[in-house]
């Protein structure tokens, strides 16, 4: 028998008053039966109740035509599973399905996908706040709740200047300490562009509407054609639809918000002509003669509306609220809205300014249009959410109706999305140094991957890929013509997620050790070809304290092994010492409800 183990047998016999405690009781009775020579792991097999079985789970992600880096991980996260005695299978899931299954349903044990994270750290509000947790979206799918980390996060809500950047290095110490959720890595955006037929590609970021607008077209060039790798776009174009929207860029052409974000996270006055703070108060005044693509005047009647009804989909029909599976931690920063006049209100929040100012990121949606949603869904039709499904929920908004540069001209399902020019929009006018759609149309042609993507910008086919390119075909592109590569910031990080709402992912010292059981380095070098950099904590890197800091392994959790391998040994004694079982065949036994 291994040495350490019957020391620490020796040692477990009595407690500090000298009686046999219980774990000792129990490998007496058993010793009536195993031999005295036995392990100590079959003593533990023969003891253990019938509701102690193998431990079972399920990763869920996506298929590798939608995210061959996510099925990549998946299937070397199953590896290390198995090596340490744990039954691993895999659920792999369309990206809608995937949605479904992991923000509405929350039928899942972990999952592996690209959170979309954000720039300023308090996403993590929405994300990890225990009062969302029975929530639909991206608001805490992992069902976390912790008493301490509410507070931090409330915190850092709340706190300015160097006090914030305390409060939010507090936050991410507790998370790293309880690993609700594992930051794998932070990938690398590329994108092809068309440098020949228009200028300006480095101006804006490609994930954002400064992307798309301000360019500097060739002679007689009018049209955009953009190659997409994601065909929901053709069949949804709902907002709040978590489960069809991506990262926002067509929802950012499309409908106006009060303010607009570039790649560096700044926060400027956008379908807002201005705002001014006093205190937690910002007086708003909309830009004059906007319009929405009906023709509809833009009043801050539809801004009150937006925010009332991305708090509440049913506007007060449902016994409780029912706020949109979208934006919730932005609108949950809104205390209340004021109007003073059609075109200037007050909007009071209970943050510190620079949180209370993403709430002016959330498209302003039409209140003639959408007022009409907030009735239940009687019968089949979609998702169903937590809060209650409304119409809202399930509309696929078609023909859609912003007030954005760009409006809905056709679509072909599963093939091309096709939008025009809003030649009212403000931008078209204003003074103000502002970038402007200068092109009439915007093609979003669908390709099945990113290599045919990038192909067809590097022929001349189309003007730009959409989405980042997959890091296993940066290697093979062609720059020799006119198609040329652009690398943007990314604020998303591929992460493995945990359903803590059922053990043992409620356990935090099971997450930890799961943690330890993934080589994020390896995982980079190997699955993003260098195209990524492993992250001990899911924020950008200005925010990143020193205390969790890459330094050629996770701070908190360092992987147990090596070059990607498990240390198979090392790992199980992890997991024994953490009060895990193991039976007499290496298999992990945990505790089933009967």
């Amino acid at each position: 028998m291994n040495g350490r183990r019957a020391a620490q047998n020796r040692r477990s016999r009595k407690s500090d008053d000298g009686t046999l405690n219980r774990r000792a009781m129990l490998a007496a009775t058993a010793g009536l039966t195993v031999s005295s020579s036995g392990c100590l792991r079959q003593v533990r097999e023969i003891v253990l109740p019938n509701n102690v079985k193998q431990l079972s789970l399920s990763i869920t992600t996506l298929p590798a035509d939608a995210d061959r880096e996510s099925v990549r991980i998946a299937r070397q996260l199953e590896e290390n599973f198995k090596a340490v005695g744990i039954d691993v299978s895999r659920d792999i899931r369309s990206e809608i399905d995937f949605r479904r299954t992991v923000l509405y349903n929350h039928d899942f044990d972990i999952w592996i996908g690209r959170h979309p994270g954000g720039t300023d750290p308090d996403y993590l509000y929405e994300a990890l706040y225990s009062r969302f947790t029975d929530e639909s979206g991206w608001q805490n799918p992992f069902g976390f709740t912790n008493q301490n980390v509410d507070e931090l996060l409330e915190a850092q809500r709340r706190a300015e200047g160097e006090e914030r950047r305390k409060a939010v290095t507090e936050v991410l110490e507790a998370i790293a300490s309880e690993q609700p959720l594992v930051p794998i890595c932070v990938p690398e955006e590329h994108r092809m562009v068309n440098a020949d037929r228009f200028d300006g590609w480095e101006d804006g970021h490609l994930a954002t509407r400064h992307g798309y607008l301000g360019l500097d077209p060739d002679v007689d060039v009018e049209s955009l054609g953009v190659a997409h790798t994601d065909a929901r776009p053709t069949e949804n174009l709902n907002p709040i639809a978590t489960d069809y929207r991506g990262r926002g860029t067509i929802t950012d052409l499309l409908y106006d918000s009060l303010g607009t974000q570039d790649g560096t996270g700044a926060i400027q006055p956008w379908l807002a002509r201005s705002w001014e703070w006093d205190g937690d108060t910002a007086d708003v005044r909309l830009r004059p003669d906007c319009e929405f693509h009906d023709g509809v005047p833009v009043t801050a009647e539809d801004v009150a509306f937006t925010y009332r009804f991305l708090q509440d989909v049913s506007l007060g029909n449902h016994e409780a609220p029912s706020p949109a599976p979208r934006y919730r931690g932005q609108i949950d920063a809104v205390e209340a809205v004021d109007i003073r006049r059609d075109d200037r209100l007050e909007i009071t929040v209970d943050t510190n300014q620079t949180v209370g100012e993403r709430a002016f990121l959330v498209p302003i949606l039409p209140a003639h249009v959408w007022r009409e949603r907030t009735n239940d869904v009687i019968g089949p039709g979609g998702p169903t959410i937590a809060q209650g499904t409304t119409q809202a929920i399930v509309a696929d908004n078609m023909p859609p109706v912003g007030s954005g540069p760009f409006q809905f001209a056709d679509a072909t399902e599963g093939d091309r999305l096709e939008l025009e020019r809003h030649e009212m929009h403000f931008t078209r006018r204003t003074t103000d140094e502002l970038p402007e759609p200068t092109i009439d149309e915007c093609t979003f042609a669908i390709h099945p991957g990113s290599a045919g993507a990038a192909r067809v910008v590097a022929d001349g086919s189309a003007d730009v890929t959409s989405l980042p390119l997959d890091t296993n075909v940066l290697g093979d592109i062609d720059e020799s013509g006119s198609g040329q590569l652009r690398e943007s910031t990314s604020w998303t990080f591929y992460v493995l997620g945990f359903n803590a709402r059922k053990a043992p992912f409620n356990n935090y010292r099971f997450r930890r050790l799961i943690a330890q059981l993934i080589d994020k380095q390896w995982l980079t070098d190997e699955i993003f070809y260098g195209h990524a950099r492993p992250v001990a904590t899911p924020v950008t890197e200005e925010w990143v304290p020193e205390s969790l800091e890459w330094d050629d392994h996770d701070p908190k959790t360092p992987f147990l092994g090596a070059d990607g391998d498990v240390d198979v040994r090392a790992a199980r004694s992890a997991f024994e010492d953490a009060g895990f079982r193991y039976d007499d065949r290496d298999r992990l036994r945990v505790r089933h409800e009967n």
